[in-house]
């Protein structure tokens, strides 16, 4: 036998019903679940007590302060009072009096000079050129050259060296005639130079040379010839 039901007992008609009554009730215990965890975190807080107030210190901004000027020199308050001290130093008498002792002998050394400052007279430059010539016993350099020649010794030795030739001398006719600073400017010989050295030195005065008519040094070149024969 076959059993059947009747749509009023058949419960597949009601199963979109019971679907939405489950979401409805589902949402409710959702929602009173978060409300109780809202009110026991409230009640939590209130029974914690007063609330803490945290005090934060101002930190103040430091700066470098800068150095203190210098200090002026205190100048000195003199006092207008003055202190008289008891001086009980004794000092010993012992200044020399000359008058009562009569046989007091001082020592005079004697003064020693120095040495005389030797004054050192400056040679006059002599001149090559002149307005009036020296003269050699009235005559020339002409003259002079053939004083000299005529005394001429000839060394032995350049004879046998067979040497011969010209001898420049240089020589100074000072402002008295005197012959000085004889010396050799061009040489040949040891023995030839010697020889002319020797001879012109031996030269009697001359007649000074004079410029602005006044008697100066002049300077002569000679030449001596030494020749064989």
């Amino acid at each position: 036998m076959e059993l059947k039901k009747t749509d009023g007992a058949n419960l597949e008609n009601k199963r979109l019903l019971f679907v939405e009554i489950g979401l409805i009730v589902a949402l409710a215990l959702t929602f009173g679940a978060f409300s109780w965890s809202t009110k026991e975190k409230q009640a939590s807080v209130l029974d914690a007590g007063p609330a803490m107030t945290i005090e934060v210190d101002d930190v103040p901004i430091t700066q470098e302060a800068p150095p203190p000027p210098p200090e002026t020199p205190k100048v000195p308050v003199l006092s207008d009072q003055i202190d008289i001290i008891d001086d009980d130093i004794k000092v010993e008498d012992n200044i020399l009096n000359l008058d009562d002792d009569d046989n007091i002998e001082i020592e005079i050394k004697d003064y020693i000079e120095g040495p005389e400052e030797e004054v050192i007279e400056e040679e006059e430059i002599p001149y090559v050129f002149v307005e009036q010539k020296p003269s050699f016993r009235g005559g020339d350099a002409n003259a002079f050259s053939k004083w000299v020649a005529e005394r001429l010794v000839y060394p032995e030795i350049a004879k046998e060296n067979g040497v011969q030739g010209r001898v420049m001398v240089s020589f100074t006719i000072k402002s008295d005639g005197s012959v000085a600073n004889v010396k050799v400017t061009r040489s040949l010989d040891p023995a030839l130079d010697k020889e002319a050295v020797r001879v012109v030195s031996s030269s009697p005065k001359w007649t000074p040379g004079k410029q602005r008519d006044r008697a100066v040094n002049v300077t002569y070149n000679l030449p001596v010839i030494f020749q064989l024969r």
